[in-house]
């Protein structure tokens, strides 16, 4: 498929309720999904998309607020209908009056993700997209338990003599550290 798009978001990504932030900086292309985008949240943060996810955004025709995410047919009859996340392209909602979205993922885990549109750049020749550009902190690892999963998780990494220490080393991997995140190491 050709690359017909002419403009890149920057976006901003945030999980909402943890200090110091977890944030991601990506860039993508106007002519991206919201499937799409949701793809790369998963990618930016190091998730699994094992869970469900929904995007909640102000409709710049009504100014309601939208629910975008996966329309399922046997949820029609009992969930909120969902704008189809597959059809509706970011260039519909995001501009330079609507830069905000949020963004849930894992609905027991309950993650918020503020989606914020910093810029609309040009899109520069030879440049892959999507990038990730900058961030902060290693993202919390998936089926933590949420925030306070994953506050008890730093906790635990605080203290080699906790009782549930080396599981949950073993359980991160070798290596983990909350502290840090290289853009680098996001391969989309």
């Amino acid at each position: 498929m050709k690359d017909t798009f002419k403009k890149i978001y920057q976006l901003k990504l945030s999980i909402k309720g943890i200090s110091p932030k977890i944030w991601r900086r990506i860039q993508v292309p106007e002519s991206y999904t919201f499937l799409d985008l949701h793809k790369a949240i998963q990618t930016a943060m190091n998730w699994e998309d094992y869970h469900l996810h929904e995007f909640e955004m102000q409709n710049p025709k009504t100014g309601e607020l939208d629910k975008i995410g996966k329309t399922d047919d046997e949820c029609e009859t009992v969930c909120e209908p969902l704008v189809p996340e597959n059809k509706v392209k970011l260039s519909k909602y995001f501009s330079s009056e609507n830069k905000v979205a949020l963004y849930t993922y894992d609905f027991e885990d309950n993650w918020k993700i503020k989606v914020r549109l910093e810029e609309i750049l040009p899109k520069k020749q030879g440049a892959k997209y999507p990038v990730c550009t900058a961030g902060k902190r290693a993202a919390a690892p998936e089926d933590i338990g949420g925030i306070w999963g994953y506050e008890e998780m730093l906790d635990i990494l605080k203290d080699p003599e906790h009782e549930e220490y080396e599981h949950t080393m073993a359980w991160l991997g070798k290596g983990f550290d909350p502290e840090r995140f290289n853009p680098k190491d996001v391969a989309f």
